[in-house]
């Protein structure tokens, strides 16, 4: 049997070494707590209160368009067209590049035979003119001879004096006869040159006529080849198809002349158009400055200016229902890119008010706890709940009215949250 002494020891080491067992866990888990807390406390983002000017912005949608365009349009007096070939759909184009090509084939036919027609006018010519000397000369050589015939008949009557009285009036009558043909000749020789001269104007109005006709074929062929008359982005406009209605030229479609094949927008003349609501119209004025963001070009934002504010509104179709009244509001852009095109939608921030010397701290960083606006103020390894009072918020910022001082830290996520 063991003593009650021994016993005693036994049971008081026992004890012991269950409380320093307790005492380890205990101390290791109060170790571990506080490293994970310190390890979670580290991975929350934060962000310094700062004390700067805040900007209270108003955030509209729009859209790009363009103030002017040009209108690619099929051209008069070509004749058939029928598309070949055509540039694609929202394509990039520089100016002189090609936009749309209609079949040449018959153009080009009737070109070559004007040609043809305007070498045969020539060789009309040159053969009238050749069938024009030779008459001159003839005539000319008629001329000469009857001049001589002439003058050798008065040489023939000058000697009347010797000569019988019969003889002197047979004289006289060849001198007569000598200038009567020597004036016809000389009236032939003008009228030939008269008609020749006519013949000739003919023929060259002839080739006049046909020349002409070159030109124009010539200048239809060219106008069957639509270029860009500036750098932009092609919109191809729609025309009615029996079946399946309003759809964009391709190539193989027949159009009219004048028929609107393309639209190439100024990129110089773009603009952001939106629609307001009544409240937000109030707070636009003409100059305030704007930042845009262009959903299709995603790595940067562009400047802007309020340019426009219709006084009065008007129906919004795009509303939704029922069809609101809206004002609508025309910003300029302050830069350009070449990526901008018409028809793209935009996410533009107003500038409407700018309150100087603020507290301001992300929009993150405040939530919403029991009803009221808190911030997680950084104390050490942990994050202290502290109510604030917003005055102003945008989408990125907010402005404080109490709460936080500037050059402290708060959290932008929620660190009561398991994470």
């Amino acid at each position: 049997m063991i003593p009650s002494k021994i016993r005693e020891m036994l049971s008081w080491k026992r004890r012991y070494k269950a409380a320093a067992g307790a005492a380890v866990v205990l101390f290791g888990g109060l170790g571990f707590g506080a490293f994970r807390f310190a390890h979670s406390a580290a991975a929350i983002p934060t962000a310094e209160v700062q004390r700067k000017d805040f900007v209270d912005t108003l955030e509209i949608k729009g859209e790009i368009k363009a103030l002017r365009s040009k209108i690619i349009a099929g051209p008069y007096n070509a004749g058939d067209l029928q598309i070949v070939s055509l540039v694609a759909n929202a394509a990039k184009v520089k100016k002189g590049d090609m936009l749309v090509q209609f079949d040449t084939t018959t153009i080009k036919q009737k070109l070559d035979q004007d040609r043809s027609g305007v070498k045969s006018a020539e060789a009309e010519i040159n053969q009238s003119q050749a069938a024009a000397r030779l008459k001159e000369e003839q005539d000319l050589t008629d001329v000469m001879n009857a001049k001589f015939d002439a003058e050798k008949a008065r040489m023939d009557a000058s000697k009347q004096e010797i000569l019988s009285a019969i003889d002197g009036e047979q004289a006289k009558l060849k001198v007569v006869d000598a200038e009567e043909t020597q004036k016809a000749a000389e009236a032939k020789l003008k009228a030939d040159r008269l008609s020749a001269e006519a013949d000739l104007a003919s023929k060259k109005e002839k080739l006049k006529q046909a020349e002409f006709q070159v030109r124009q074929d010539e200048t239809s062929l060219e106008s069957l080849t639509l270029r860009a008359p500036l750098d932009g982005v092609v919109a191809l406009q729609s025309h009615w198809q029996p079946q399946g209605g309003p759809a964009p030229f391709k190539p193989g479609d027949r159009a009219w002349p004048g028929a609107a094949i393309a639209e190439l927008p100024d990129p110089s003349s773009l603009k952001i158009s939106a629609r307001v609501e009544e409240a937000e119209r109030g707070q636009l004025k003409l100059g305030q400055t704007a930042t845009v963001r262009v959903d299709a070009v995603p790595d940067r934002s562009f400047g802007g200016r309020v340019e426009a504010i219709s006084p009065t509104a008007s129906l919004d179709f795009n509303g939704g229902w029922p069809i609101p009244h809206n004002f609508s509001v025309d910003l300029a852009f302050s830069e350009s890119d070449p990526r901008i095109t018409p028809g793209m939608a935009a996410t533009i921030r107003v500038g409407v008010a700018k309150i100087p010397d603020g507290m301001v701290i992300p929009a993150s960083a405040v939530f919403r706890k029991a009803g009221r606006a808190v911030a997680y103020l950084q104390r050490g390894s942990k994050f202290e709940e502290t109510p604030v009072e917003v005055s102003r918020r945008n989408t990125e910022e907010v402005l404080l009215a109490r709460g936080l001082q500037a050059g402290e830290r708060v959290a932008l996520k929620d660190p009561t949250l398991p994470r």
